[in-house]
């Protein structure tokens, strides 16, 4: 009997020995993929993130070929012409509110908006510039250190002829753009973000303060090798493990990065890991103690798995359900409390199509149907949710089939709240289609409807200039002429049809595209809306402002030529700007009514 009981104990002891070996087996895997779809995800965000600064780079450069395109300088030493230019740069744009300049391919300044405050010629920072331009690309330097004022500068070829001639610089104090102002929105106690150049010189991060610090060595040397999919980069700070995802080869060799300590990083998973592993050698130690209390233990053991189960959901970023075959949700993690709004359990047994927005819900129904149909198959969507205060976010979801996974028997989906992005990422689009000054879609948009719409039906193009808008802005200010812009746009838009599209394309330049339109007198018609809107009495900073508008008309066939359409319609216009503008026009017309023919300059 006593043997007996001995071979019972050992029995025991050696399952036990076997499950708690292959209990922490199947954490130590659990925890390996845990931390694989972790870093995945944070690699996913850092590379996202990193994108999002590129574009912002681009669009900054992009500002400056634009500008060239609008103005013409004539690129001698000191040019008052080119000052005056360069100080409308620096007037109208956000981005270089601090200073732009003109050098030759040398780097010598031969114009400037600003005589002090410029960064010196010989300051290292202007290598990474002077290497994208030469490889053909907009050139971005490094940060530069001007009387305690972080600087970037930003460069694009001025080109004469088919050969570059010299150089537009634009400057922007980094402590003030908007890359850092979005850092700082998104500012974390777990982790800190920055954008640093190729010597690890900050130029954006979540806290201002630390604009122009560098970061730790350790990620300094690790920069120039980083590549645009991200790398991971392990450190100590200060005896403090450190982790960092680095995403490079930006323009101008920077880089985003994102630093958090080990601990932070691996968060919560890594400590109920050890906690388990802990809790199966206790279960060993108590097996041989005490083999009577088996069962007891086995449902002890239980309990807590499903204690630990809640705990690492409670607070997980990501809302987790389970579906079964109908799109029922079985079962869906406390996170969504706080993700969605709604009460701990009260999705249970609802219709996840239920909360889906209605445009969103046939293709997402689709998309599960098929998900059904593939084994093991897994895929990634992206639609609009209604948690529980009605205002639909938009979601990213990952959603595997585990239907023949006993465990499981159902659809898992991990979703995570992506709207600030896709918010953000569409205000970028946006910009990049808009004019900034009055909102209405900019030369670009404008040349792509024109486009899109010739290939199905005709157009009318109707060129507008405004007559007498310098001597506004001579004589009251850029910002006066500014606000007379916006007051026009505001008229302009009153003076077209529903479907017609209005766009500025220059600095006092507008275009109307007329869709369908055959006949010449709808075209007069809404010239002459146009015309009478201009120049009736604008009101700007208490001073009655009057001036016109010449209108130039083009009915483009179906087929026709883009550019030929625009070319036409800015001839007719340049034709009524040479005769002396819209009311030379009107008393021309009112003289032949009259039996007269007479022009009024």
């Amino acid at each position: 009997m006593r043997l007996r009981n001995w071979i019972a104990v050992v029995v025991s002891v050696l399952l036990l020995a076997a499950a708690g070996t292959v209990g922490i087996l199947v954490n130590m895997s659990a925890l390996r993929a845990a931390d694989s779809v972790h870093r995945a995800d944070s690699q996913a965000l850092a590379v996202n993130n990193g994108t999002l600064t590129k574009q912002l780079q681009l669009l900054s450069a992009k500002e400056l070929f634009t500008f060239l395109g609008d103005h013409t300088l004539h690129l001698g030493k000191n040019s008052t012409a080119d000052k005056q230019t360069l100080a409308t740069l620096v007037a109208k744009s956000s981005t270089f509110a601090y200073g732009a300049l003109i050098t030759d391919l040398s780097g010598n300044v031969l114009t400037a908006s600003r005589t002090t405050g410029l960064p010196a010629a010989t300051d290292a920072a202007w290598a990474p510039m002077k290497a994208s331009l030469l490889a053909g690309q907009p050139g971005f330097s490094s940060i530069m250190n001007v009387n305690g004022t972080y600087l970037e500068a930003v460069a694009v070829p001025i080109v004469v002829g088919d050969a570059a001639a010299a150089l537009l610089i634009g400057l922007n104090a980094v402590a003030s753009t908007s890359l850092q102002q979005y850092l700082e929105t998104l500012k974390d106690d777990t982790h800190t973000t920055a954008v640093v150049d190729s010597t690890g010189t900050i130029a954006a991060t979540d806290t201002d303060a630390n604009v122009g610090t560098k970061v730790d060595a350790a990620l300094r040397s690790e920069l120039a090798a980083a590549p645009s999919g991200g790398t991971f980069v392990e450190y100590t700070a200060g005896g403090t493990p450190m982790i960092a995802m680095v995403v490079g080869e930006l323009p101008g060799g920077y880089a985003y990065i994102r630093i958090q300590t080990q601990k932070s990083f691996d968060g919560a998973v890594h400590a109920k890991s050890q906690t388990l592993n802990m809790t199966l050698l206790a279960m060993l130690l108590i097996g041989v103690a005490a083999v009577s209390i088996l069962g007891y233990r086995t449902m002890l053991q239980r309990k807590r798995s499903d204690a630990r189960f809640q705990a690492l959901f409670q607070h997980a970023p990501d809302l987790v359900s389970v579906l079964d075959e109908t799109g029922t949700i079985a079962f869906s993690s406390p996170s969504g409390a706080a993700i969605l709004g709604f009460e701990p359990g009260q999705m249970v047994g609802t219709k996840v199509f239920d909360i889906i927005h209605p445009e969103d819900r046939p293709y997402m129904i689709q998309q599960f149907g098929s998900l059904l149909e593939e084994k093991n198959g897994v895929v990634r969507l992206q639609c609009r949710v209604r948690p529980a205060d009605g205002q639909y976010r938009w979601f990213e979801f990952t959603a595997s089939n585990h239907m023949d996974n006993l465990a499981l028997a159902g659809v898992v989906i991990n979703a995570r709240d992506i709207s600030e992005n896709r918010a953000f990422q569409e205000r970028l689009e946006f910009e990049a289609q808009h004019d900034a000054l009055t909102g209405l879609p900019n030369r670009r948009r404008m040349q792509d409807v024109l486009g899109a719409s010739l290939r199905y039906d005709s157009v009318a193009v109707l060129f507008v200039d405004l007559d007498g808008f310098k001597p506004v802005n001579d004589a009251h200010g850029h910002e006066a002429g500014d606000e007379l812009l916006r007051q026009v746009a505001v008229r302009l838009s009153d003076c077209v049809r529903a479907g017609d599209v209005l766009s500025r394309v220059g600095g006092d330049e507008f275009v109307v595209l007329m869709p369908g339109v055959l006949d010449p007198a709808d075209v007069e018609a809404t010239s002459a809306r146009i015309r009478a809107a201009v120049e009736a009495p604008f009101l700007i900073d208490g001073n009655e402002v009057r001036i016109g508008a010449s209108v130039g008309m083009h009915l483009a066939p179906l087929s026709c030529d883009p550019d030929e359409a625009l070319r036409a319609a800015d001839h007719a216009m340049y034709t009524i700007k040479k005769a002396g503008g819209s009311r030379a026009l009107r008393h021309v017309v009112e003289a032949a009514g009259s039996g007269r023919h007479r022009a009024e300059p």
